[in-house]
């Protein structure tokens, strides 16, 4: 019966094999999950989802497979009560004058509201529209669809339409894991783990328990042995354009950078605005008066830094490309002179841009920073941090 959700899997492009699936069928005929929804949901995610990047494909396969059979269960009163889905059909849609929305009043706390859906779904029997009172469409009643109310539940209706529902029945929980999304801080920390190195140093905190074993067999009595953590030993060199451009990026730019400094020990940061030239800084606040030379970290940091740009690379070519270019001083040599020599200083080096990839192609700047960093260059999403790594660690 589990067929045509294998087969919806397929189309939507999760790459589950025929293994997984028997793996699931297992789960199943062993009962662990029998009329919960959501237990059902796990198993058949933990059997058939290998990979983060693919739990938003397999979200939409699942719902389509299986859109309406969920049941809502409340504690021990309702094991199971399937609300029909041709209950939940759009029939019409409820609109209100602003009079008419002020009298309607909410039931009270989202407790007492709980409650109430409770006792009309052991009550009702029928599909309802139009009223106040029962589960339906198109009125006055806190739960249902395409009607109004100023504290409901909205159920069955595809989406949101005056942004008041205390609870949404059907809305998807699990979603922006899909390589070509936007991402998040736990999903950058995903994509920044391929960049690893791992070595053991510092103090002796950790059970070396193979050691152990040795060293009791040789003397005869129990002799613990411990060693150093293992950690990861990358050296990151991150180099963040601030200002201008960069303004509607701010989110993600600010996500990025609290992953890397929760993944990498050893991770030193500067500020530029636009292009690299001969000074960066740590404090925006202070960005001219305690600006530092970029000739100092240059001559500061080893080879052994993985240097990363981040920025959107737009702006005029002639900060890039000429000597006075850049749009807020004077500059002495070309942006493409600072960013040269940066990459002959940490070879290996990455420029992420959080301008989508499509875009690239319109704007002249990017397409001449994308050339200065032999194609070096990946877009800030899921799939293009982590082939970002990858170029990295080659």
């Amino acid at each position: 019966m589990f067929i045509p959700f294998f087969d919806t899997l397929r189309a939507n492009k999760v790459p589950v094999s025929l293994r997984e699936y028997l793996t699931f069928l297992e789960g199943m005929k062993a009962g662990l999950t029998t009329y919960d929804v959501e237990a059902f949901y796990y198993l058949a995610r933990a059997a058939m989802v290998k990979d983060e990047r693919n739990l938003d494909k397999f979200d939409r396969a699942f719902a389509q497979s299986f859109e309406g059979l969920e049941a809502i269960s409340f504690d021990e009163v309702l094991e199971a009560v399937d609300i029909p889905s041709d209950w939940l059909e759009k029939m019409a849609e409820k609109h209100l004058t602003e009079e008419e929305r002020a009298e309607i009043e909410a039931l009270g706390g989202f407790d007492k509201l709980m409650e109430t859906l409770k006792k009309r779904l052991e009550e009702q029997q029928e599909r309802h529209q139009g009223g106040s009172k029962w589960i339906g469409t198109a009125g006055t009643s806190p739960f249902g669809a395409f009607g109004y109310n100023p504290e409901g539940v909205r159920i069955g209706q595809d989406k949101s339409r005056h942004q008041r529902a205390t609870k949404v029945w059907d809305k998807r929980e699990f979603r922006n894991l899909d390589g070509d999304v936007e991402l998040g801080t736990r999903n950058i920390k995903v994509a920044l783990k391929r960049l690893r190195n791992w070595a053991r140093d510092g103090a002796h905190d950790e059970l070396d328990l193979d050691g152990t074993i040795r060293s009791t067999a040789e003397h005869g009595y129990l002799d613990v042995k411990t060693r150093p953590e293992r950690r990861n030993a990358v050296k990151v060199l991150l180099f963040l354009d601030v200002g201008g451009s960069m303004d509607p990026h701010i989110k993600v730019v600010e996500e990025l950078f609290s992953a890397a400094r929760s993944e990498f020990k050893h991770l030193e940061y500067y500020y530029f605005h636009n292009c690299l030239y001969e000074g960066v800084w740590r404090d925006n606040r202070r960005r001219w008066s305690e600006q530092t030379p970029t000739w100092d970290v240059l001559h500061t940091y080893g080879s052994d830094y993985k240097c990363i740009f981040v920025g959107d690379a737009s702006m005029s070519p002639y900060e890039i490309a000429m000597p006075g270019g850049a749009n807020e001083h004077w500059n002495a040599e070309s942006g493409a002179v600072w960013l040269q020599r940066a990459r002959e200083q940490w070879p290996d080096n990455l420029w992420i841009n959080p301008l989508p990839e499509t875009h690239w192609r319109y704007t002249q700047s990017v397409q001449m920073i994308d050339e200065l960093f032999s194609g070096r260059m990946v877009p800030m999403t899921l799939e293009g941090i982590d082939r970002g790594m990858r170029e990295l660690v080659r």
